[in-house]
């Protein structure tokens, strides 16, 4: 529906060519700034009654006081897995774990593992690429989300969440105490409910029109070729390279695959076109100008190096398996 929507507003009414730069580039401007801002509010709202009828304090007791073996950070990973977002969907849903008060290193599993590994992503590459290259994407996509997770949680950085964050976590404390102290029904809870999810999306709303506006830019005006021509199989450079050329664009997992494909056909070697997927996906310019609503740019930094650092790996890895 929202597809059509953007289709009718900008091939119709705007009159723009659907095949030109242009034409592509603000359709996808306007179909992913609805979708996000619509799923915004209602994980936003989600969020906000789980966090007012489930004991979420005692979730995070059980996640920061149980000796669970690392077993919550595959769990998350896991569960970024089987949700279908690309990296600036997934942060509503991040903002609700942080909210909540998950702990921030489970919440950076779900984050990370999320946009990289999808049901339409894994069957569109098993098609493209194979059962043997399909399983490690897959498997490596779900092993990153769990190891990063737990590498950033011992790096104790709550202290670098914005002050935004901190004041709704407080906010919603305050709400879910006050709510069960008097036993209000989810009536008259709802309109709080809707309140706070619209506040979330109102904090977030310049951030979402910049990162979107950047993502589409790179999606309706960077030819693949530009890419494909410096990722030769015979420089070492080439995986790291790969890696930060990914950064400025902005696709989910299922819209790059095809992508890569071109890239293999023209000489690519596969780990480091999985590489560059996984930066493309993993660690646009749009994530970084979304969590900034989130993160102080120390722990975007923090965030983001991490997570290349293990792409980059894993980039020589899948060139030696593969």
């Amino acid at each position: 529906m929202i597809q059509k929507f953007a289709d009718w507003l900008v091939y119709g009414i705007f009159g723009m060519g659907a095949h030109t730069h242009m034409g592509a580039a603000v359709n996808f401007f306007f179909y992913d700034t609805i979708k996000i801002l619509i799923l915004l509010f209602l994980i936003s709202g989600l969020m906000g009654i789980v966090n007012a009828y489930f004991p979420i304090d005692r979730l995070r007791t059980f996640l920061t006081t149980r000796r669970l073996y690392g077993f919550q950070y595959f769990f998350a990973s896991l569960f970024g897995a089987i949700t279908p977002f690309c990296s600036c969907s997934s942060i509503p849903l991040f903002i609700g774990f942080v909210k909540g008060g998950i702990p921030l290193g489970v919440t950076f599993a779900f984050l990370i593992t999320s946009p990289l590994v999808n049901e339409v992503a894994v069957a569109m590459f098993l098609g493209a690429f194979g059962l043997k290259a399909t399983l490690i994407y897959t498997i490596s996509g779900v092993l990153l989300g769990t190891i990063g997770g737990f590498v950033l949680e011992k790096f104790k950085l709550e202290k670098f969440l914005s002050p935004w964050v901190k004041q709704i976590q407080a906010q919603s404390e305050v709400e879910t105490a006050q709510w069960e102290a008097e036993h209000i029904s989810f009536a008259k809870r709802l309109p709080t409910i809707i309140k706070d999810a619209w506040g979330i999306v109102r904090g977030v709303l310049i951030y979402v029109i910049i990162g979107i506006g950047i993502g589409a830019a790179m999606h309706g005006f960077v030819p693949e070729g530009f890419f494909a021509e410096y990722l030769s199989a015979d420089k070492w450079y080439s995986v790291p390279l790969a890696v930060i050329l990914a950064v400025p664009m902005y696709a989910n997992a299922a819209g790059i695959v095809p992508v890569i494909q071109v890239f293999v056909a023209k000489g690519v070697p596969l780990g480091t076109a999985i590489a560059f997927m996984m930066g493309v996906v993993g660690l646009s310019l749009p994530e970084a100008t979304l969590l900034k609503k989130v993160m102080t740019w120390r722990l975007i930094g923090i965030f983001f190096g991490t997570v290349a650092l293990f792409i980059i790996l894993s980039g020589y890895l899948f060139n030696i398996v593969l």
